[in-house]
């Protein structure tokens, strides 16, 4: 996994139409924009996850592997986003 480090209004870009801004910090919570194409989809992994499961689909491996490793480290456990 990549790991960057971004401050208020800055941004990363994945591939060439991609960009993610972090738009505002709040205590623990990061709100982020993302500029993606309409035929990327985009959501929170809890959303995923229970669309994945309405149509039958057991959660991937990897996500999996990333929910074994953040129960690894409770007290680092990110907030669900808002919204």
């Amino acid at each position: 996994m990549l790991v960057l480090s971004r401050q208020r209004d800055e941004s990363i870009i994945i591939g060439e139409n991609i960009v993610i801004t972090v738009v505002d910090i709040r205590g623990d919570k990061v709100r982020l924009g993302i500029q993606a194409p309409t035929e990327i989809p985009v959501h929170r992994q809890e959303v995923y996850e229970a669309i994945q499961r309405e149509q039958g689909k057991a959660p991937s491996v990897e996500g999996t592997i990333i929910e074994a490793t953040l129960n690894k480290f409770p007290n680092r456990r990110a907030s669900k986003p808002a919204g």
